[in-house]
């Protein structure tokens, strides 16, 4: 841990985050603490949050709208990719961290500070994520993680806090850690840290119970133009009102929810459940849009790059050559997919019910089976003379 005397800390406004700030100063020295709170659509107020700030010791508290930025830089590029880790978690609490790290890293030189700081702990994903992507974007910046290193239990931080003029929680704290975004809430902790444990209902906010979901599907057709999705039934959209439009159409389906044991980037497994339902809703329908744009080869190749994505996003490494190497495969994969998907929400299930585009690679004429059939069905024995043949030559040797 390096000392510092200016300090641009990442700020939630929860327990610790606000306790970093007495303790920055008062432990380690730090002369001045600037806070920095980023809207990502989460739905928070944050003008109590800059109040709070304020009032526990930081000399200034900065709130940043990235909202627009957060979709339409990291969301839509994790879709072009169809990224999901490990084939189940969309990675929308994962997402928002470099776009947090470039923040940090931009304020402090703003303002001059020679140090940035989270409230991570030393079990999380997270802490990786922000160390890296800071380092990336200025290796010479130190990184400050009090809750890494201060030892405290949650009551001792409360009573940290209480002792700078920092009141205890009004109400009695919930047991489970949440973080929101836009694109999803991530739920752990308390009763959810027994695998065998059914998740309660009240954990859920985005989402319906199925019991709760209307009797009649929801029909819902999205549009993407070179793999973003641009529209909902025709209305173009900008990025913010789109997901926040099929949030609520597929949320109130029941759609959207996860219950994963999740292998962490710090070698632990822990129990996680999600909810993201427009950003899974759009992973499923940009896959099926590809499968009608792109080859058949192109398509099955950039099934690992997508799992390689995923790994790169969750491990922190969004600021990387190798992300970057796959941005350049992904968007050149992307300048076709541009159509329609038409989806039928309901009682927990998208279905996919329907698909066009005018880069459609879909021949009608060679898949009928009717009247219209053009496919040369006497060539298909030369193919498979041709195709076989290594797998004959195999059989005699081995089967004499």
């Amino acid at each position: 841990m390096g000392r510092a005397t200016k300090v641009v800390l990442a700020y939630s406004g929860g327990v610790d985050t606000t306790v970093c700030i007495p303790y920055l100063k008062n432990e380690w020295g730090v002369e001045e603490v600037i806070t920095l709170a980023a809207d990502l659509g989460q739905g928070d107020e944050l003008g109590p949050i800059q109040k709070k700030a304020i009032a526990s010791g930081a000399s200034e508290s900065l709130v940043e709208n990235v909202t627009q930025t957060f979709i339409k830089d990291y969301a839509f590029r994790a879709i072009q990719a169809n990224a999901l880790y490990e084939n189940r978690y969309p990675l929308s609490t994962s997402l928002a961290r470099p776009l947090i790290a470039k923040l940090l890293v931009k304020a402090a030189e703003k303002y001059g500070a020679d140090a940035v700081a989270h409230g991570c702990t030393g079990k999380g994903n997270d802490q990786v994520r922000f160390d890296v992507a800071i380092a990336a974007l200025n290796p010479n910046i130190k990184v400050l993680a009090p809750a890494r290193e201060w030892g405290m239990s949650r009551e001792e931080t409360i009573a940290y806090g209480e002792k700078f003029g920092i009141p205890s929680p009004v109400k009695k704290s919930s047991p489970y850690s949440i973080d929101r975004n836009l694109l999803g809430r991530s739920i752990e902790a308390g009763p959810l840290e027994d695998p065998w444990t059914e998740p309660l209902e009240e954990v859920y906010d985005m989402t319906k119970a199925i019991a709760d979901t209307p009797d009649e599907p929801t029909y819902v057709e999205i549009g993407f133009e070179r793999g973003i999705p641009t529209s909902l039934d025709g209305k173009a959209l900008s990025p913010v009102d789109l997901i926040s439009e099929l949030n609520q159409l597929a949320g109130n389906q029941g759609i959207g929810r996860i219950d994963m044991i999740e292998n962490r980037l710090v070698g632990i497994k822990s129990r996680e459940i999600y909810e993201a339902p427009a950003l899974l809703v759009l992973i499923q329908a940009h896959r099926d849009l590809e499968s009608i744009t792109l080859t058949k080869d192109v398509s099955q190749y950039k099934r690992g790059i997508e799992e390689t994505y995923g790994n790169l996003i969750y491990n922190g490494l969004w600021y990387s050559p190798l992300k970057d190497a796959l941005d350049a495969f992904i968007q050149k994969t992307q300048e076709r997919v541009s159509g329609t998907i038409r989806m039928k929400l309901f009682k927990g299930n998208a279905y996919i019910v329907g698909r066009k585009s005018e880069n459609s690679l879909y021949s009608p004429n060679m898949a009928t089976y009717g009247a219209d059939d053009e496919f040369d069905h006497k060539a298909a024995e030369g193919f498979i003379y041709v195709w076989g043949m290594e797998t004959r030559i195999w059989s005699d040797k081995v089967r004499g």
